[in-house]
């Protein structure tokens, strides 16, 4: 089997699936993102272009593979941040000492009105858990095994495009 390949689709459809469930968790469970949920969607977001772009370099195998390599990277970031984020949440270390926000949204234009309406998200409580683990702390593990994984892969000998 190509490794390379498979490096390529991990990191495209791992942050993309992350994304989706942290909106999904959003918009349908009303589970709004503090400061540190959105550092974690920033790295996500830098992931799927240049996952894109691996896919678009597909035929030259070392830009394929350095793209499908940063990409990577910024799923391991991603992971990275959701440990630390996790680690607040546990109350195992300080993170951001501010409550953050998440917007509204709504078509008003009464700056106060939505200021008002904001709800405010905390970084060290953890809105929801499985199995005693928090979304931040899936994302980490998630994320950092498919960084893990990306990394092995592009690493194997033999990788071809």
């Amino acid at each position: 089997m190509k490794s390379l390949p498979l490096a390529r689709a991990l990191a495209l459809i791992v942050p993309l699936a992350m994304l989706a469930g942290a909106y999904a968790f959003q918009f349908i469970g009303g589970l709004h993102p503090c400061e540190m949920c959105w550092w974690q969607r920033y790295a996500h977001f830098a992931a799927i272009p240049l996952a894109a772009i691996a896919y678009a370099t597909r035929g030259k195998i070392c830009v394929s593979a350095l793209f499908t390599g940063l990409a990577g990277l910024a799923i391991g970031i991603g992971g990275m941040i959701g440990l630390f984020h996790a680690g607040v949440e546990y109350g195992w270390w300080q993170g951001v000492t501010a409550c953050s926000t998440s917007p509204a949204g709504g078509s008003s234009t009464d700056i106060l009105n939505q200021i008002m309406a904001t709800p405010i998200t905390r970084c060290d409580v953890a809105p929801w858990q499985l199995f005693g683990i928090s979304m931040a702390g899936y994302n980490g593990l998630l994320s950092g095994g498919a960084a893990l994984l990306i990394l092995v892969l592009l690493l194997k000998k033999g990788s071809k495009a």
